[in-house]
């Protein structure tokens, strides 16, 4: 059977609709850097996933290829995450999308080398006739931190993200968001094929003790 993060650390993909504190490890990524509204049609943010998913799944059938993956074992690729900020503001501003920074990215199982993601890119361009390049192996270390699992729309995050800056400040900790540590979701619904109020997103928030 594939190996599948979500199943095998559920500790970081399926949280309760409870916030919890989480210790999280360093791990490698398939990322896109990019600005702007992740709605607007055709924009940077959906090119950038299409790139994120034509490098993962060009990686996840190496095996059927002419390049060997030292330690490759099948599995299913992660979920989609992303990182967002927005300059000069603290916390997330969703009336303002087209303020957004954002750092698009999907996991990669632990054998995946930076000339084996080099690889990738390379083979995902011809193949896709898509422009990768803009893609880029990033080592992200993301150390303490709170999540909860939100159910519904984007837009009422802030009431989620509530509960969990209560839960911190109750438990000792404050927010640790700034230029290197930040708002962290990981998508674990497809948005166009389930409706917005049945949406389950992990919202991560980095930490320290107050």
């Amino acid at each position: 059977m594939a190996f599948d993060f979500k199943k095998e650390y559920k500790e970081l993909y399926m949280p309760k609709n409870m916030p919890e504190i989480v210790e999280v490890p360093s791990a490698n990524y398939i990322a896109v850097r990019g600005k702007g509204d992740p709605n607007e049609e055709g924009g940077a943010y959906q090119q950038a996933i299409g790139v994120l998913y034509a490098i993962a799944y060009t990686i996840k059938m190496s095996y059927k290829t002419d390049h060997h993956i030292e330690g490759f074992y099948e599995y299913v690729v992660p979920p989609l995450e992303g990182f967002w900020w927005q300059d000069n503001k603290d916390g997330v501003d969703y009336s303002d999308k087209g303020a957004f920074n954002w750092i698009s990215v999907i996991r990669l199982p632990d054998f995946v080398t930076e000339k084996d993601f080099e690889w990738a890119v390379q083979t995902a361009t011809k193949k896709k006739n898509l422009d990768c390049s803009i893609a880029e192996f990033l080592t992200i270390d993301e150390g303490l931190c709170v999540q909860i699992m939100h159910l519904g729309a984007f837009d009422d995050e802030p009431a989620t993200v509530k509960i969990m800056d209560d839960y911190i400040h109750e438990n000792g900790y404050v927010n640790d968001i700034n230029d290197r540590r930040l708002h962290h979701e990981i998508y674990m619904s497809d948005a166009r094929k389930i409706a917005p109020e049945k949406w389950k997103t992990v919202i991560r928030h980095p930490i320290k003790k107050g």
